[in-house]
């Protein structure tokens, strides 16, 4: 048996999004599964953006390494990766069917976002016997890994939705002070200050264009073609949810407009076609029914709950809430990662996953904050201790 881990830290320093304490999350992690589950330094992969010595947590990065991950596991194996980082989420496309009614992304580096589809995609990769733990501390993180069985949660559409109003201000670059009780042992233990500036790990569609922007130098991209936008700038390296999806559309207007139309490079008449065709029912059909052998393909949404059982998600909060990232730059880190870690050196990292998130929400609450985790993995690994 060998144990892998992908420890992923954000900060996006200087820029309008500037986290603090991602990167903290990650250096805790690390030492956890070492110390505590006996994970070899040689078999951590760190991506971080605040040391140019390390690999860079872009999106063709994160998949890639994701793909390594899962391609040279077998069975029997440990898999464990770790995010922190921003996230947000997109309005499925027109016709999907999806557990969230949201594509719920991870936001890497260079903002080439990860969707709750692409991560499916690779933990259906998994080889059999082989375990997937993928802890997020990010908004929007209930449902990441698509078509997962929710557990302990509140974001799939089988329930009303509530109105859920961050404390912690729209914008990620707001700041607000939260109280929190210090009369717990677990906050004295760890010294956590009795006021803590919180930012919330959001980032509106707004406010990640604006950054996209001034990371590619192209100022004419717009909310409402996002994915096109995406295909648009990064081809080849875009989710492969956006690539399959765009060029099964653009397959459509090379019809409509004729020839000459380049997949990389989508142009201002190919954008402004495609923005008007958004909701052409008949135009996006093959796009939304495209099919392999019986199942549809990843990026059609497909929430049955059986496609694959390896995967298990920890999620900061659920789909509709955000993540907390607290402290100042001298002390910072996520909300979660911190519960996480406060209750495995408690109880020396035996625990099933199924108290270790039920743990984490009583304590987040007891701290003041409202983001609720959520656990979503097949019945088999309720029970399980937690990684191995």
């Amino acid at each position: 048996m060998v144990k892998k881990a992908i420890l992923i830290g954000i900060n996006y320093p200087g820029t309008e999004g500037e986290l603090l304490g991602c990167i903290n999350d990650v250096t805790r992690t690390h030492k956890s599964l070492v110390e505590l589950f006996g994970f070899s330094e040689e078999n951590i992969t760190e991506l971080i953006d605040t040391d140019k010595s390390k690999i860079q947590p872009t999106g063709k990065n994160i998949r890639q390494a994701f793909s390594d991950l899962v391609e040279t596991a077998k069975s029997g194996d440990v898999l464990f990766v770790h995010y922190s980082g921003h996230g947000t989420r997109l309005p499925p496309e027109t016709g999907e069917d999806d557990d969230t009614e949201f594509d719920e992304c991870i936001v890497p580096s260079d903002h080439n976002y990860i969707t709750d589809d692409d991560i499916r995609e690779i933990v259906d990769k998994v080889p059999k016997g082989c375990s997937f733990t993928f802890v997020s501390d990010s908004c929007h993180s209930g449902g990441l890994i698509d078509s997962a069985k929710e557990q302990i949660g509140e974001s799939f559409k089988k329930k009303p939705k509530k109105v859920f109003k961050c404390p912690f201000g729209l914008f990620s670059s707001k700041r607000v002070v939260v109280k929190e009780e210090t009369s717990t042992k677990t906050e004295q233990r760890d010294g956590t200050e009795n006021r803590t500036n919180a930012r919330n790990r959001f980032l509106p569609l707004e406010t990640s264009i604006n950054m996209l922007k001034q990371a590619t130098g192209k100022y004419d991209i717009e909310v409402g073609n996002i994915r096109a936008t995406l295909f648009d700038v990064f081809g080849d390296d875009a989710s492969p949810k956006v690539k399959k999806f765009i060029k099964v559309i653009l397959s459509n207007l090379q019809e409509s407009i004729g020839e000459g139309l380049m997949l990389g490079n989508i142009g201002k008449l190919a954008t402004d076609f495609f923005t008007e065709k958004l909701n052409d029912q008949e135009f996006l059909k093959p796009a939304i029914q495209t099919q392999v052998g019986s199942k549809k393909e990843v990026y059609a949404g497909a929430c049955n709950g059986e496609l694959g059982n390896n995967g298990i998600l920890l999620s900061g909060c659920q789909t509709d809430q955000f993540s907390a990232d607290v402290g100042s730059k001298v002390k910072a880190y996520g909300a979660f990662t911190n519960s996480i870690h406060t209750i495995l050196t408690e109880t020396k990292g035996k625990i099933s996953y199924k108290d270790l998130v039920l743990k984490s929400r009583k304590l987040l609450e007891k701290q003041g904050y409202p983001q609720r985790p959520g656990l979503y993995c097949s019945d088999c690994y309720v029970n399980v201790s937690f990684i191995c």
